[in-house]
């Protein structure tokens, strides 16, 4: 088939890829805003305990927004290849282009690079997001009817539901567990972090080490894909498998910091318990607060020589 206009016959014009994610960005924003403002409270804080205060909002909003945010990543398996491939149906064109497919916990993103970008008079550069809960047969056809690369809906035809390779039963299933469980994750964490602006440290330490066993949990909930024959992605003459990618490794470096500040934690309550209610400004109990000295006092003798109780005032009327 020949262009028409530079655009190929049957197809629409070109439409806006998937560029970036709009909750991604927003849950980025909100942390960096939390953090901000916690911030602002440092300057009314005197001596070290600053630098210590400003480690502690730090690591703890960086773990909490690295649990919320790798639920929406889409790189926890990625499969990436530069091949040479036909690039549209009905057309003998082949073009020189890296594909790559990255994995989520709620759908695949696809993305076709050229090398170079511009070739036969077209950008080659497209990033097509599809979800778990909308990858279907009808928007397999959608796909099509937008006219999109034959690799990309060739990735896509493998994640159908029809398709058997049963790729969208795997990832879905793991996803949705892991998915779970880095919520369950999120929430240790947020107690882990009220319970650390109470006189029970040990308790916090002991969440700390729960939110990291969540983590592993996902971590092993995704890995379940591993244990299965994995298809193998030909496009032209190459093939290539997914992989971990750089989520499934942020997963595990903020679950061995979660284990490591837990463990941390809790030794060092049992070691000097009195430094750590010290280091977390914690109250102290309410029978520390009889001890208290006020200081020396002075007595209004006047006042006491002149005051008599009605008792006493009774007594010495009975002697009489």
């Amino acid at each position: 088939m020949t262009f028409y206009n530079d655009i190929y016959p049957f197809y629409p014009l070109q439409r806006i890829s998937f560029i970036f994610s709009g909750r991604l960005l927003t849950i980025i924003l909100v942390f960096l805003v939390l953090a901000s403002s916690l911030l602002l409270i440092l300057p009314g804080i005197r001596g070290k305990s600053r630098i210590f205060w400003m480690l502690r909002i730090i690591t703890s909003l960086f773990i909490g927004g690295v649990i919320v945010v790798l639920n929406f990543t889409d790189n926890w398996a990625e499969a990436r290849m530069t091949t040479n491939a036909t690039y549209k149906s009905f057309s003998s064109v082949v073009i020189n282009a890296e594909v790559g497919l990255h994995v989520g916990l709620y759908g695949i993103n696809v993305t076709l690079k050229g090398n170079p970008v511009v070739q036969f008079n077209e950008t080659i550069n497209y990033n097509e997001m599809f979800s778990w809960q909308d990858l279907t047969e009808e928007e397999y056809e959608e796909a099509l009817e937008k006219g999109l690369p034959n690799p990309i809906l060739y990735i896509v035809e493998k994640f159908t539901l029809h398709s058997p390779c049963g790729l969208i039963f795997q990832y879905r299933y793991s996803g949705r567990f892991a998915s779970a469980t880095l919520w369950t994750a999120f929430c240790s964490w947020l107690l882990s972090n009220i319970l650390f602006s109470m006189p029970v440290i040990l308790y916090a330490g002991y969440m700390m080490i729960v939110t990291a066993g969540f983590i592993f949990f996902s971590m092993a909930s995704f890995s379940t894909i591993m244990n299965v024959p994995q298809c193998v992605f030909a496009i032209g003459t190459d093939s290539v498998l997914t992989e971990y990618s750089h989520s499934f490794w942020l997963a595990l470096a903020t679950g061995v910091l979660c284990t490591v500040i837990g463990t941390v934690v809790v030794t060092l309550n049992f070691l000097i318990p009195e430094k750590m209610k010290t280091a977390f400004s914690v109250g102290v109990d309410g029978c520390e607060d009889e001890d208290i000295f006020y200081g020396e006092g002075y007595l209004n003798s006047v006042f006491l020589d002149g005051a008599h109780s009605p008792l006493s005032l009774r007594v010495k009327e009975d002697h009489l």
